[in-house]
C-alpha cells in the first residue's frame, strides 16, 4: 500500500504593527488636505489675478469714457457755436442786402428827383412852360382800386405862379366798344371835371379810383390847361400797361 505525501505548505510570516493602518489613513488625510489647501490657494491666487486686471480694465474703460464724453461736450459746443454764427453771418448779410437794396431805391429816387429839379431849372429848349411831368398808379387794398399821383411842372420861367385846370381820363373798353371814363366819375376825391391847380415850380395831385366792373383800361390821358396871359396847354397820354407792370 501506498501512501500519498501532501504537497508541504508554505507559510508567510507578516510582522505585526499595531496601528499602522492607522497611520497610512491619517498621512493620506494630511496628503489630501495639503492637496486641497494648495488648489484652493492656487485658484484663489489666479482668481485674485483676474479680478485685479478686470478691476484694473474697468478703471481704464471709466476713464477713456470720461475723456470721450468731454470731448463730445466740447465738440457739440464748438457745433453750436459754428451754426449760432452761421446764422448771424446769414442774418448779418441778409440785412446788408436789404440795406443796400433801401439804398438803390433811394439813390434811384435822389437821381430821378435830381433830374426833376433840374428840368424844372434848367429845362432844354424844347420843352419850357406848363408841362405833365408824370402820372403813377399803384393797386390798392380794395379790389379793383387804385392809387394815382398826378405831378405837373412849370419849366423855365418860375417867376410867377401859373393856374388852370387839368382832366384826367381813362380810355378803355366794356363789352367791345371804346369808353372814355372821367376821373371824376372813378374817384371821390375829384368832384369837378377837372382838378384846379396853381404852383410856381410844381404840383402833386394825388387820390383814389376804383375801375368800373367790365371795363378794360388801356390808356390815360392828362391835359392841363394854365389860364392868364400866357394861356397854355399841355397834354399827355400814358400807356395803362407801362403804368401797371411795376
Amino acid at each position: 500500500m501506498s501512501i500519498s505525501k501532501k504537497p508541504s505548505e508554505e507559510f508567510v510570516v507578516v510582522r505585526h504593527r499595531p496601528g499602522h493602518k492607522l497611520r497610512r489613513f491619517l498621512v493620506m488625510l494630511v496628503v489630501t488636505v495639503m492637496a486641497a489647501l494648495i488648489g484652493y490657494a492656487a485658484g484663489s491666487t489666479l482668481e485674485g489675478f483676474r479680478l485685479s486686471d478686470v478691476t484694473a480694465s474697468r478703471d481704464e474703460l471709466k476713464t477713456e469714457l470720461r475723456e470721450l464724453r468731454s470731448r463730445y461736450a466740447e465738440a457739440s459746443q464748438q457745433l453750436v457755436n459754428l451754426e449760432r454764427g452761421r446764422t448771424i453771418d446769414q442774418q448779418a448779410l441778409a440785412q446788408t442786402r436789404r440795406t443796400i437794396a433801401r439804398l438803390e431805391t433811394q439813390i434811384s429816387s435822389l437821381k430821378a428827383d435830381l433830374t426833376f429839379y433840374k428840368n424844372i431849372m434848367a429845362p432844354s429848349e424844347t420843352s419850357t412852360g406848363l408841362q405833365v411831368d408824370r402820372f403813377t398808379v399803384s393797386r390798392a387794398r380794395q379790389e379793383g382800386a387804385y392809387n394815382f399821383k398826378l405831378v405837373l411842372t412849370q419849366v423855365g420861367n418860375n417867376k410867377n405862379y401859373i393856374s388852370g385846370m387839368v382832366a384826367v381820363n381813362v380810355i378803355g373798353s366794356r363789352n367791345g366798344e371804346k369808353e372814355v371814363v372821367a376821373l371824376r366819375d372813378l374817384s371821390d376825391d375829384i368832384e369837378d371835371l377837372g382838378v384846379k391847380f396853381r404852383f410856381r415850380y410844381f404840383q402833386d395831385i394825388d387820390g383814389l379810383f376804383a375801375l368800373p366792373e367790365g371795363f378794360e383800361p388801356l390808356e390815360v390821358q392828362v391835359v392841363a390847361q394854365a389860364e392868364g396871359k400866357k394861356s397854355t396847354q399841355a397834354e399827355r397820354t400814358f400807356d395803362w400797361g407801362s403804368l401797371t407792370e411795376k
